[in-house]
């Protein structure tokens, strides 16, 4: 009998799809970790993918029922496992 098994694979956020979720495990520099943390931001964080403007216009997120739009430059800077 087959078993399905979810593969775990690591995104960066900007390349996420639309409406598609994941957990934030990695947070690249420091100095968008703090200013991601005062927006309750931060590793271990479940965050799903809203919209995506082109052009490097900003990315909109979801995390605990909160909507925020980041910037292309820190999009860049979170990974997560989808």
């Amino acid at each position: 009998m087959w078993s399905r098994v979810k593969i775990k694979m690591k995104k960066i956020l900007n390349q996420m799809g639309y409406e598609e979720k994941g957990r934030i495990v990695e947070i690249k520099t420091t100095d968008v970790r703090r200013k991601l943390m005062g927006m309750n931001i931060r590793t271990g964080k479940e965050v799903k993918m809203l919209a995506k403007q082109p052009l490097e216009g900003p990315v909109a997120i979801e995390v605990e029922n909160a909507q925020t739009s980041l910037s292309q430059k820190m999009a860049k800077q979170i990974v997560v496992e989808v």
